[in-house]
């Protein structure tokens, strides 16, 4: 079993807001595996950031960020009232989801609001290539869950590593400060724009470009 450093209870209790001695039994209990013990605390009722995830968010703010006139978003972040969100915590989580977003071009917020289709079309081209790499039929689907799980990691904003920070979830930054400012926070919609979209021209990665200038700052 993995060691529980106060570092580590120090992380949790920053992310969820759960009293220390919960802290320090849920990463006991998960090996000290961080993910899973904010899951735990979830699960168990004792994190305060998830008892507030249920409450309506309806106020809130639509930001826009424009990298370099090539790349341009618009974002609706909700929170419960008109005062949060015009505080300094929540306009500044709304920067970093708009960069976020410049940078790594997600296709939707959760991976519920995933394009079906293209999802199961990825499945399929995913399980034919593990077995013509000649995986055991029996171990295909869990080869290929896996892998279904990386392109949802890859795709949905909420799941995408921080770009600032690969360590934590924009997930995990949107569970910080619900935890920090004691109200509801969803990420409802976003759209970006890339210039020249659709169109045939030169092959250029402006999602590369951003993200490592955004990472780099």
């Amino acid at each position: 079993m993995s060691k529980v450093s106060a570092a580590m209870v120090k992380e949790l209790r920053e992310r969820t807001q759960a009293g220390l001695l919960d802290c320090k039994n849920a990463l006991a209990e998960t090996d000290g595996d961080m993910d899973k013990a904010i899951e735990y605390l979830r699960k168990k009722g004792l994190s305060k950031a998830a008892k507030k995830a249920g409450r309506i968010a309806t106020e809130g703010t639509i930001v826009s960020y424009i990298h370099g006139g090539r790349v341009g978003v618009l974002l609706e972040v909700n929170c419960e009232t008109d005062f949060v969100a015009k505080t300094e915590d929540f306009q500044g989580f709304c920067r970093e989801v708009a960069l976020q977003i410049a940078a790594m071009n997600p296709q939707a917020v959760s991976r519920e609001e995933m394009d079906t289709a293209k999802v199961e079309a990825e499945r399929a081209i995913l399980r034919d290539k593990a077995i013509n790499d000649g995986k055991p039929e029996k171990i295909v689907d869990k080869i290929v869950d896996g892998q279904i799980n990386k392109y949802f990691s890859e795709h949905v904003l909420l799941e995408q590593a921080y770009v600032k920070d690969d360590k934590k979830t924009v997930e995990d930054l949107q569970r910080e400060l619900i935890a920090k400012i004691g109200e509801n926070v969803k990420i409802r919609r976003f759209v970006r724009y890339e210039l020249g979209e659709g169109l045939e021209k030169k092959q250029e990665d402006f999602a590369a470009e951003v993200a490592a200038q955004v990472a780099g700052s």
